[in-house]
This record gives structure tokens, sequence and C-alpha cells, in this order.
């Protein structure tokens, strides 16, 4: 496909990524933005779970995205210089490139656990609204393999533009279900037979203690608040023992700490 040239902020080809900013705000319909090269190279790539709409790239940006844009043959490539880039974003563009992209389609929890395997680890995630723990957990869950992300009713959209480049990529190859509140969540881990464990900082059991075998989901919630009650009595409690006076670590950490254990203490690549 030929490269399409953009000379001008209001051109009707480039209505989707204009004003990004305020259009993350109230959702895309299906669709999200991907910024910077690192995230738009998992995008474009076998791994990633979502399809590339369209490219829009700065004038010198083309020889360094060259290998993207012939791999993706029957993608739209929009160029622009860096002047109209930044009036098309409503900011100034320094990575100088952004994609549109498609999500996939997401399954209900059931279905997707039922898939995973009989030593897989999840992680579930209710009422994160913070986009930089988002993408720090998305980015965790890649990094040590978990098999799959669940997110509640309540957690803030993982395509948020945000979310996507802290994660480096990671939600947009990471199976993920249909979010869903907690309870129904909790529901289809006992059906599927996979092990639930709340990290707590109200919990007498420390995590680097506990046997990592079989199906197991890791709960995490929002810092502060953290878990429901109601939640934590279905799961077994971890917690990670601190020092100085500490009772909690940011939520992505937490969930780091977890997610090395549970997978690297059963031999995991």
């Amino acid at each position: 496909m030929p490269l399409i040239r953009i000379d001008r902020p209001d051109d009707p080809r480039v209505a989707p990524f204009r004003a990004v900013k305020e259009r993350d705000l109230t959702g895309r319909e299906g669709l999200f933005i991907a910024e910077g090269e690192v995230v738009i190279r998992v995008l474009a790539s076998p791994a990633s779970r979502c399809s590339t709409e369209a490219l829009l790239l700065a004038e010198n940006r083309l020889e360094r995205m060259a290998d993207v844009i012939a791999a993706l043959p029957d993608t739209p490539v929009l160029v622009a210089g860096q002047a109209v880039l930044d009036g098309i974003a409503g900011f100034h563009l320094h990575r100088g490139m952004l994609a549109l992209g498609r999500k996939p389609e997401a399954p209900e929890a059931a279905d997707l656990l039922a898939s995973l395997p009989s030593q897989g680890v999840v992680v579930v995630v209710g009422g994160v609204g913070n986009h930089d723990n988002m993408g720090g957990i998305f980015r965790s869950a890649a990094a040590f393999g978990a098999a799959a992300v669940l997110l509640d009713d309540r957690c803030c959209d993982p395509f948020y533009r945000k979310a996507i480049r802290v994660s480096v990529g990671a939600v947009l190859r990471t199976p993920q279900a249909a979010p869903a509140p907690l309870s129904v969540l909790a529901d289809a881990l006992e059906t599927q037979g996979f092990e639930a464990i709340a990290l707590t900082p109200s919990a007498s059991e420390p995590l680097h203690l506990a046997s990592a075998g079989g199906r197991v989901a890791l709960l995490l919630g929002s810092e502060g608040p953290g878990l429901p009650p109601e939640i934590i009595s279905r799961c077994k409690g971890l917690a990670i023992p601190m020092s100085g006076g500490f009772d909690s670590l940011n939520v992505a950490t937490a969930g780091a700490i977890a997610l090395h254990h549970f997978t690297r203490a059963r031999g995991r690549d």
C-alpha cells in the first residue's frame, strides 16, 4: 500500500488520531492508540492479539520503521511533518509515531480459564483504576509467563494509551477475559479448579513459604481498600513480609513478587 501524505492536521483521513488525549478519556469503541516504537513493534508482531488498523509516522521515522511497514502490507501508512503530527495529536509527539489498533474479542472468564494449562498461573485484578499500575501489572504478567489477566468491572481500561506504554506492549499480547464483577470471576476460578490466592497484608502466611503447584490465580486489589473482605474469605491469604514499619507495597510491585514466586518456584521458563 502506498504511503499517504498528510499536509494539514484537519485532514479527514487522520480523524482517529486527532486530539489523542481527549479521545483517550472518552473511549474509542474497540479501537486504541499505541504510541512509540517499542509498543508499535509489539502491535505489529506475531505475538500481538490485536490488529493494526493504521500507522501515523513522522517523515524522519520512515526509514527506521521500514521493516514494520513491510510486515503490514495492507495497513494504511500516513506520513506527516513533525509540526503537522503535533497538530494532529494535540501535543508534541516526540516519539514521532502512533498506531491505531483494534482490540481482540474477549471471551467470558470461565471459557478462557477452561482453555488454560493444568499448571497455569493467572492474575485477577479488582478495582485498580491507575493506568501506571495497570500497565505495570501486565508487564509483570508477561515477564513471568502468566497465562492470562482477568479484570473486574471496576478496573480502568488496559488499552488506554498510557497503560499500554507502561506495559511495554504487554497489554497487546496477554490473553484477557471480558471484565466481570469480582464475585463472578471468583466463581469461574472455583469452577475451573484454580486455587485463589489473595495478596493481603492481613494474612498470617508469608508468600515465600507457599507451595506453587497446580492452577493458581493471584488476586490483586486496589491500593488502599485492597480486595473486598467477602472475596478474601473465599481465598487463601498470603502476605509479603515487610521491614521498617511498612505494611504493603505498590500493587504492581506486589504482583511481580508473587508472580516470580509462583512461576519460578515450579521451574518454569
